[in-house]
């Protein structure tokens, strides 16, 4: 199996973030009642126009300038033909001809490799109704008929599984930073067709579509799946034949829907109801001045700060934190690991957001301004957390107040030295160099003085008392 080359391909639809349908002023909204975000236009009815969602076009733009796309400037319209039950009006409004972004690229990593992956283009065009398949019936619910969609198709760059994940993930990251798309694969706001075909030679094999698959981890077992069963065809002596197949979960294996259409069969031909719709140089480069960080980017800023790579990662999977740490100005490492530890506890308990906290800018610069200059220490911010975040009052007096219930440095030395001579192993541990010495007897005196020592004293009496030893 190792002779063969794979090409997999991507085709991305995801729903945009609008208010109201593509080309109509229905609303855009999952979740809701089925069949009540609908009207006459939505089903083409004789004397009805369709109206163009300009946001829609706005979020298609972006979603190309970001994926590093050249832009058609003049966005036409076209007919997509065809008949089933979950296209009411009969065909679909898409971009055949001119997509209103061409010859992108996503930049991918593996195992510290970095490869470009082709965007052969992207176009808008609307979604059709959602389908429900029972036992002995099928049900349409045409709420999500007419909602805003960008496909994105990739070129068939990708070589294994790993590289059409990283590729996904990489793709998502960007739609969710720049807010074109919520790409919930749950609720189906982003769904993945993928193309796989095999070769022994440089040029590529007959391909294979593989639909609607629903998670990204999904699409790296279908792929697995599908390149296997292709070998197997070719080695047995059988001719792959392009086709249009559905990944079972449960089997692990990929089934035959339909044989492949081809273009013809579309009928495609000029949306006669829309007319073109010109993308101005000044209107691109507003967007493109409008366009929030992207992912990249910011890793190079944190980078470039000092923080560690794990938590960069963590901070790019969190927007909110992302963005807050974007705008700030103080010690990035310091700002990162409060963002990342006791805050985020506090809002995974709570259930809040940051904006939903007061958490001021200038409350936290100077909370982190106190620690890089080590006023306060992380223990003393631990139990001061939910203060902080909950009042208004003042830092310095919350400080303060803290500091006031901290024990005396004269009836600290009295404990630290009763738990030092009633622990003689961990004296023995700590002149052989063990660290778990000083750990553990750190322990012991946070409880006994059950957390009201100042932790940075606390430390600098117990080393004394032990090189007294």
């Amino acid at each position: 199996m190792s002779e063969y080359k794979t090409a997999i391909g991507i085709e991305v639809h995801c729903e945009l973030k609008t208010n109201s349908k593509m080309f109509v002023d229905s609303i855009n909204n999952y979740g809701g009642m089925a069949n009540v975000n609908i009207n006459e236009i939505d089903f083409a009815l004789p004397g009805t126009l369709p109206s163009v969602n300009e946001y829609g076009i706005m979020l298609g733009l972006k979603a190309a300038l970001a994926l590093n796309c050249t832009i058609n400037k003049k966005v036409i319209f076209d007919r997509k033909n065809y008949f089933y039950p979950d296209l009411p009006k009969g065909y679909q409004i898409t971009q055949a001809r001119n997509p209103i972004g061409v010859n992108g690229y996503i930049e991918i990593e593996i195992d510290g490799e970095k490869r470009k992956i082709g965007i052969h283009d992207i176009h808008i065009e609307e979604d059709t109704c959602k389908s429900t398949h029972a036992e002995t019936k099928s049900y349409l619910d045409f709420n999500r008929n007419g909602v805003p969609l960008i496909e994105i198709v990739s070129e068939p760059d990708m070589k294994n599984e790993k590289e059409a994940m990283a590729y996904l993930e990489k793709l998502k990251e960007i739609l969710l930073y720049t807010n074109v798309s919520d790409c919930k694969m749950e609720e189906g706001s982003m769904r993945c067709d993928v193309n796989v075909s095999v070769s022994k030679t440089e040029e590529l094999g007959v391909r294979t579509e593989t639909k609607n698959i629903g998670s990204i981890s999904s699409v790296g077992r279908a792929i697995v799946a599908e390149r296997n069963r292709q070998i197997q065809e070719i080695e047995q002596g059988n001719t792959i034949v392009e086709e249009t197949r559905r990944f079972d979960e449960k089997q692990n294996r990929t089934i035959l829907m339909r044989i492949k259409e081809t273009g013809n069969d579309y009928r495609y031909f000029p949306e006669p109801d829309i007319p073109p719709y010109i993308l101005e140089d000044k209107l691109i480069n507003q967007v493109k001045e409008s366009m929030e960080i992207l992912p990249d980017r910011r890793r190079e800023i944190y980078r470039n700060a000092g923080i560690q790579p794990i938590n960069i990662e963590k901070i790019i999977a969190n927007q909110e934190i992302s963005n807050y740490l974007l705008d700030f100005s103080g010690n990035l490492v310091i700002a990162s690991n409060l963002l990342l530890g006791e805050i985020s506890a506090y809002l995974n308990k709570t259930g809040k957001k940051l904006a939903e906290t007061t958490l001021s800018k200038e409350k936290f610069t100077h909370l982190v301004e106190k620690l890089d200059k080590k006023e306060i220490n992380n223990q003393i911010f631990k139990e001061i957390v939910e203060t902080i975040m909950e009042t208004e009052e003042d830092l310095d007096k919350i400080v303060d107040a803290k500091k006031q219930d901290e024990i005396g440095e004269q009836e600290l030395n009295k404990i630290i030295e009763t738990i030092v001579l009633s622990n003689q192993e961990s004296i023995e541990d700590y002149k052989q160099g063990k660290d778990r010495a000083v750990k553990y007897l750190m322990g012991q005196i946070m409880k006994e003085t059950k957390g009201k020592a100042n932790p940075v004293i606390a430390n600098k009496l117990l080393m004394q008392k032990l090189n007294e030893q």
